[in-house]
C-alpha cells in the first residue's frame, strides 16, 4: 500500500438529538463505528469524542483522515430554540411586513384564533429604503446611499449581529443589493450580511424574504459552529476538509456552509436517504421507501426510479408531531429545494404520556441524550419507547451498544408499571406492547405522507430501516402499510454517517425565467442555462475548484398557465421542449393524478446543479464493510418475547448478523448488533444477501 493510499481514511458524522455517530472507513473495506451520546450545547464535544474512539479502535492515527463529512442539527436547533442571531432586514419601501402577512395558510383548520410564529426579525428591525425596480429589473427609484448608511447605522445602534436584504425583483436585477452591501463594507465589514438574490434568485417575494432571513439568522451560529470544529478537529491533527451535507442531499465545504445555511437544515435526516440511494444503485433496486428511526424522532423518504423526491419549498421550525406537510403555515416558509423527508416526533427516546380521557400518547417530547429512557439507568424517570421495546423482550435485558451501555430492567418495569400499565388498568406486557403499536401508528403516518400524499403506492416498494430504533419497528410497520420486503443495510445505527460518506460535492443554483413552453422557447431555454452556468462556474471557481473539472445538470421548474405551484423536472439532453414538456405531464400525472396536455406550459424558474470532480471517491463497497464489521459466528441465545395477546410471550432465538445466510429462516428471531437491534416476528422471514444486508420478507418476495 502506498503512502497516498495509506492517508485514504474518511470519517462521517451525524450528530443527532441523542447519539453523535462516527464512521471511519479505509481504503481495504475496513470499517470502524462509534455510537457515543451528544453533548447539547457544545455538540463538538461529543464529536471529538466519537472521532477519538473511532481513530483508536481503528489503530489509525490523525493524519491519515483525508476527508470528514459531517451532518448536524445546529442549524435546526438555532431555530427551534429561537437561538439564532439578531438580524436586522433591509426591504423595499411598503414592503416592510411582508414576513406577517405571510401566505395566508394555517396548519389547524377552522381555527380563527390561530397565530403564526413570531417572525425571526421582529418589526422595529424591519427597515424601509426608497428603491424600485420594474418586473423586467429596469430601475424605476434609484438606491439613495445616504437613505442605506443611515437604516444601517439605525441597525447597528439596536445591536444587530447580521443583516437580511431583500429588495423587491432583485432577482431580475441585483443592482441595488449590492449596492447596500458595499455600504455595509465600508460602515461595519464585521456585519453578517445576506442577500437575496444570492440565496435564492427567484420570484415570490414572501418565499424569498423569509429564506433570505433565515440564512442571515443562522449565519453567525453556523459560523462560530463550524470554526469551533474545524479548530478541534485540527488540533487533533486531522488536516483535512470538511464537508456538510446540505437538505438536497449532496456535499458543500464548511466555508460555503457557513455562508449560506439554510441550505443545510436538514443535513441530519437527508443523510439517511444519501445511503439509501447508494444502496439503492448497489442492489438495483430503484424504489425504495427509507425509514429512519431515531431517539427524537422518525424520518421518511421516496427513491423512485433511483431518484429521491424533493419539494421546492418546506418548513423548518413547524411542530414535528404534524404528519402532514400538507398542512402550512406553522412555521418558516423556506424556498429551498430539498430531498421530501416527512419527520414525526416518534422516536426510541419518545415520552410515554396520558391525557385526561385515560389515553395514552407517544412523543413528540423526548428523553433526549441526558437523562435518556429508562432503561439506560441515567436518571430518567418518564417512560419511553425503547423501555417498553426492552420489557417486551425486543432490546437486550442486559446491556446495549455491544455492552458499553448497561441498563436496568427492574427499574424499567416498576416505573412502566407505576405510570403507565396500572392508570390504564393493563398488564405491563399488554401496555408496552400498546406503546409499541401507537408509535409505529404515528410512523406510519410520516410514511404516508411521502407516499400517499405524493400519488405513491407504499406497496410497490421496499422498505430500508435504519437508525438505532428503525430496525425493532421496521417489520411490523411494514407489515401496517402492505409492504412485503424489509432491507436493514449494514451498521443501520449509524447509517447516516455512512450515508455521508456515499454523498458526492454539489451545488445548486437558481434564476427565475417565466417563459411559455412555445415556439421559440428551446433558444430561451439554452441561453439561460448557459448564463446560469457560467455564474455557477465563477462562484465554485472562487470556491477553489477547477471549472474544467466541473458538470451540470439541469433542471427546469414548471407548471400550467393557470397554476401557483411547480414540478421540478430534469432538463433532456437534447434540450428539446417537446421532451420537457412531456417529462412535466409524467411528472404531473404521477403527483396529482391526472395531466392536461391542452394547456399551455409555462417555465418559472431554471435550475443547475454543479458537481465537481474531486479525488476522494464517495463509493462504498459494503460488502468488505460487512465482513470487516461482522463475526462469522458469535454466541446464540434464547429469550421470551411479546408479539400481542393473540401470540403471546413466545420463546425466541437470539443470533448475530453472522448467524444469517442466503437462506431464510422463520421468525421470531431477534438479531443484536452494536448499533441495532432487529426484530423479526412470527410469520416473517430473514436471510442475508451477499452484500451484509439483512432481508425481512412478510409472505412471498415480490
Amino acid at each position: 500500500m502506498t503512502t497516498l493510499e495509506h492517508r485514504r481514511y474518511r470519517l462521517g458524522v451525524d450528530v443527532g438529538g441523542t447519539f453523535t455517530d462516527v464512521v471511519l472507513t479505509g481504503p481495504d473495506g475496513r470499517m470502524s463505528v462509534r455510537k457515543v451520546s451528544s453533548t447539547p450545547g457544545r455538540y463538538d464535544e461529543g464529536i471529538i469524542r466519537g472521532i477519538g474512539e473511532a481513530l483508536e479502535e481503528a489503530g489509525v492515527t490523525a493524519s491519515d483522515v483525508v476527508e470528514v463529512c459531517h451532518s448536524t442539527t445546529a442549524a435546526t436547533n438555532a431555530v427551534l430554540e429561537r437561538k439564532g442571531a439578531k438580524v436586522g432586514l433591509i426591504t423595499t419601501k411598503g414592503f416592510r411586513d411582508v414576513l406577517e402577512v405571510r401566505r395566508l395558510r394555517t396548519p389547524t383548520l377552522y381555527d380563527l384564533f390561530y397565530e403564526p410564529p413570531d417572525p425571526l426579525v421582529p418589526r422595529y428591525l424591519r427597515l424601509e429604503v426608497d428603491e424600485r425596480l420594474d418586473a423586467g429589473g429596469q430601475v424605476l427609484t434609484a438606491l439613495d446611499p445616504d437613505e442605506v448608511r443611515q437604516r444601517i447605522e439605525e441597525l447597528l445602534a439596536e445591536g444587530v449581529e447580521s443583516l437580511a436584504v431583500c429588495l423587491i425583483n432583485a432577482y431580475r436585477n441585483p443592482v441595488h443589493e449590492r449596492a447596500i452591501r458595499e455600504v455595509v463594507q465600508a460602515e461595519s465589514p464585521e456585519l453578517f450580511v445576506s442577500l437575496s438574490h444570492e440565496v435564492v434568485s427567484a420570484i415570490r417575494e414572501y418565499e424569498r424574504t423569509s429564506t433570505t432571513v433565515a440564512n442571515a439568522y443562522l449565519m453567525p451560529v453556523m459560523n462560530t459552529y463550524l470554526r469551533s470544529l474545524r479548530d478541534r478537529v485540527s488540533a487533533m491533527g486531522i488536516d483535512a476538509p470538511i464537508l456538510v451535507m446540505q437538505s438536497s442531499g449532496g456535499m458543500m465545504t464548511s466555508h460555503r456552509a457557513g455562508e449560506r445555511p439554510v441550505f443545510s437544515l436538514e443535513s441530519g435526516p437527508v443523510a439517511g436517504v444519501s445511503g439509501a440511494l447508494h444502496l439503492s444503485k448497489k442492489l438495483s433496486m430503484p424504489n425504495l421507501l427509507t425509514f429512519d428511526m431515531g431517539g427524537t424522532t422518525t424520518k421518511a423518504a421516496v427513491i423512485e426510479e433511483g431518484d429521491p423526491l424533493k419539494s421546492m419549498e418546506y418548513e423548518i421550525g413547524a411542530p414535528i408531531s404534524k404528519g402532514s406537510r400538507l398542512l402550512k403555515g406553522g412555521g418558516y416558509l423556506l424556498m429551498v429545494r430539498a430531498v421530501d423527508v416527512a419527520e414525526v416526533g416518534a422516536g426510541g427516546g419518545s415520552l410515554v404520556s396520558l391525557d385526561a380521557a385515560g389515553s395514552f400518547h407517544v412523543g413528540p417530547q423526548s428523553a433526549g441524550a441526558e437523562p435518556g429512557p429508562i432503561c439506560y439507568d441515567r436518571g430518567g424517570k418518564e417512560p419511553t419507547t425503547s423501555d417498553a421495546n426492552m420489557l417486551l423482550g425486543y432490546l437486550n435485558p442486559e446491556h446495549l451498544l455491544g455492552g458499553s451501555l448497561k441498563v436496568n430492567l427492574e427499574k424499567t418495569r416498576r416505573i412502566f408499571d407505576e405510570k403507565v400499565a396500572r392508570p390504564l388498568g393493563l398488564s405491563v406486557l399488554d401496555a408496552a406492547y400498546g406503546v409499541h403499536v401507537v408509535a409505529n401508528a404515528a410512523m406510519a403516518r410520516a410514511m404516508r405522507s411521502v407516499t400517499t400524499e405524493r400519488g405513491r403506492d407504499a406497496r410497490n416498494f421496499s422498505l430500508v430501516a435504519f437508525g438505532g430504533s428503525g430496525p425493532c419497528h421496521a417489520a411490523a410497520l411494514a407489515r401496517q402499510m402492505g409492504i412485503n420486503r424489509v432491507i436493514v443495510p449494514t451498521a443501520p445505527g449509524l447509517f447516516s454517517s455512512l450515508g455521508l460518506l456515499a454523498a458526492a460535492q454539489e451545488y445548486e443554483f437558481v434564476r427565475s425565467l417565466m417563459m411559455v413552453t412555445g415556439d421559440g422557447a428551446v433558444d430561451g431555454l439554452v441561453s439561460g442555462f448557459s448564463a446560469l452556468e457560467d455564474e455557477a462556474a465563477q462562484v465554485l471557481r472562487r470556491e477553489g475548484y477547477d471549472p474544467k473539472r466541473l458538470t451540470f445538470q439541469r433542471y427546469a421548474d414548471l407548471h400550467y398557465a393557470a397554476q401557483i405551484h411547480e414540478l421540478t423536472v430534469p432538463v433532456p439532453d437534447s434540450d428539446s421542449v417537446q421532451e420537457l414538456k412531456e417529462a412535466f405531464g409524467q411528472e404531473h400525472q404521477r403527483t396529482y393524478g391526472y395531466r392536461s396536455d391542452s394547456e399551455a406550459i409555462e417555465v418559472t424558474n431554471i435550475r443547475v446543479v454543479g458537481r465537481p470532480d474531486v479525488d476522494a471517491s464517495s463509493e462504498l463497497e459494503m460488502e468488505s464493510m460487512g465482513a470487516a464489521l461482522y463475526d462469522a459466528g458469535g454466541a446464540r441465545g434464547r429469550r421470551k418475547a411479546y408479539f400481542g395477546r393473540e401470540l403471546g410471550l413466545v420463546e425466541t432465538e437470539i443470533i448475530t448478523r453472522g448467524h444469517l445466510s442466503s437462506e431464510a429462516i422463520p421468525g421470531p428471531v431477534i438479531v443484536e448488533e452494536y448499533d441495532t437491534t432487529i426484530v423479526v416476528p412470527p410469520g416473517c422471514s430473514v436471510r442475508r444477501d451477499e452484500g451484509w444486508n439483512v432481508i425481512l420478507s412478510w409472505g412471498q418476495e415480490s
